[in-house]
């Protein structure tokens, strides 16, 4: 009878170990075929702000740390200079202007007047939206800024865009938004700038806390996310998107230098280092986290003068010239990037933003639905080390309305980069500027005189690339 007892015991034993070696062999196949992505976007950020980068001012020891075990992109461009229409092209795949978007999101009156749409439209394609119906557990945490700002108080919610939960801040409507108020602090009137100020009157909760605070609440709702998504054995595609980069800066006190914008833009800088490394620890220390996710640092547009870093590259926040297009790229997952290419740069390849959900896209093994046509490609072999191939097709650029420059000394109007070369010109063709920003990436010496043919061609089909992707009226739907 105790024999029989115990050959029982021993056959339910060796049963439920059968169990639980079938479940951990199905989750490691679901990890090895969905990856896990957090995509860490700082806002208005020089080229040269990540030590890694070259930059001596701040300190960024565990982004650092990052790209020393990834891939660092060199010619890396965003789709435009300023933050609205370059977060539409890192979320649709497409070009802003495709969507009424082509500077950043204001009030009513000023979206109008410059032909900006109020919102992104709920019919784009949304990388989150689909990976959502893929299974993906998603979520936004931080700065949004393609609606639900100013005075615009019936924007769609985030989630609408395919997430499941939502945390943002004073450019975006969620269900919970985080409200920073700035010093001197003066109860009468914490928030100090108008746009903070009316945010607090939209739809919705929220909850305050001072500027230099914010970024550390975002990385614990980001750390909170990545546990939800645990819990329902689900893989996570989260947006962690701080916004304290972005003027005005406000860094924790101990950090302010002299306490000029730029010495607070470096302390902000410093510490959002130090924020990050919080949850690149968390991912580092669990092996299933670890092994299984993958993680894109970049920026949504450069800074603005007098702030970030650039260096040499001419040109700044709201120019189509190096400055205000070129960022950092990095690529951290070890369990993705090909075998010997961690800690190495990629200094041929031009990626661009608008690239990101077909890229990410390849990456989960997650098919684009039918009817979506992305005007970015998927560079997911580039991003993981696994090839330097040359991009297949010319990028393009429309300066923001609101950004003409001087009057005696106007700014180019459209850029287009097509292998070695740069194009910048005039909407009507005129003022046309020619650089080989491989040999010159400064822009110092203007060769369109040397090159007439090339730059008739690339002048025609930017001049017709523009007519074709932007809306002749911006209309919020």
């Amino acid at each position: 009878m105790v024999a029989k007892m115990f050959s029982g015991v021993l056959k339910r034993v060796a049963i439920g170990l059968a169990v639980l070696v079938l479940a951990g062999q199905a989750k490691a196949q679901n990890r090895a075929g969905r990856p896990n992505v957090l995509f860490f976007l700082i806002d208005d950020m020089g080229y040269t702000d990540f030590s890694c980068f070259g930059g001596t001012r701040a300190h960024t020891a565990r982004i650092d740390q990052c790209a020393a075990e990834g891939i660092r992109f060199t010619q890396f461009y965003v789709s435009a200079p300023i933050c609205s229409p370059s977060r539409v092209a890192f979320t649709t795949g497409q070009y802003p202007g495709r969507w009424g978007i082509t500077s950043y999101l204001d009030n009513r009156k000023m979206n109008h007047d410059r032909g900006v749409a109020d919102w992104l439209d709920p019919a784009a394609p949304t990388l989150a939206r689909i990976l959502h119906e893929a299974g993906y557990y998603t979520a936004h945490v931080g700065k949004w800024h393609m609606g639900g700002q100013r005075d615009v108080a019936d924007a769609p919610k985030i989630p609408v865009y395919g997430f499941d939960r939502a945390l943002t801040t004073f450019e975006g409507l969620a269900d919970e938004r985080i409200l920073p108020t700035f010093e001197p602090y003066d109860p009468k009137d914490p928030f100090r700038y108008p746009q903070v100020r009316t945010a607090a009157s939209l739809p919705g909760a929220y909850k305050t806390m001072p500027r230099y605070k914010v970024s550390e609440a975002l990385v614990d709702r980001a750390m909170d996310e990545m546990a939800a998504a645990r819990k329902l054995n689900k893989p996570f595609y989260i947006n962690l998107w701080p916004d304290d980069v972005h003027s005005p800066c406000e860094a924790p006190p101990e950090m302010r230098g002299d306490n000029t914008p730029p010495a607070n833009y470096v302390g902000v800088l410093n510490e959002l280092d130090h924020q990050f490394g919080r949850i690149f620890d968390r991912i580092k220390s669990d092996p299933e986290l670890r092994d299984n996710t993958v993680i894109l640092i970049a920026s949504d547009n450069g800074p603005e003068k007098g702030m970030g870093y650039s260096d040499d590259l001419r040109g700044s926040k709201g120019q189509l010239y190096e400055g205000g297009i070129r960022l950092p790229l990095i690529c951290w997952g070890p369990g993705f990037v090909a075998a010997g290419a961690a800690g190495s740069m990629n200094s041929q390849t031009v990626l661009a933003g608008m690239d990101f959900p077909a890229t990410i896209l390849a990456i989960t093994h997650v098919p684009a639905p039918e009817g979506i046509t992305f005007d970015g490609q998927d560079m997911s072999a580039t991003v993981l080390g696994r090839s330097a191939t040359a991009r297949a097709s010319a990028v393009y650029w429309v300066r923001p309305p609101d950004r003409p420059g001087p009057p005696k000394h106007p700014l180019p109007d459209l850029a287009v980069r097509e292998g070695q070369w740069k194009l910048l010109v005039a909407r009507d063709g005129t003022r046309a500027e020619l650089f080989d920003v491989v040999a010159d990436p400064d822009e110092k010496q203007n060769v369109a005189g040397d090159h007439a043919e090339l730059v008739a061609r690339l002048t025609g089909q930017t001049i017709e690339w523009n007519k074709a992707v932007q809306r002749t009226k911006a209309q919020t739907p």
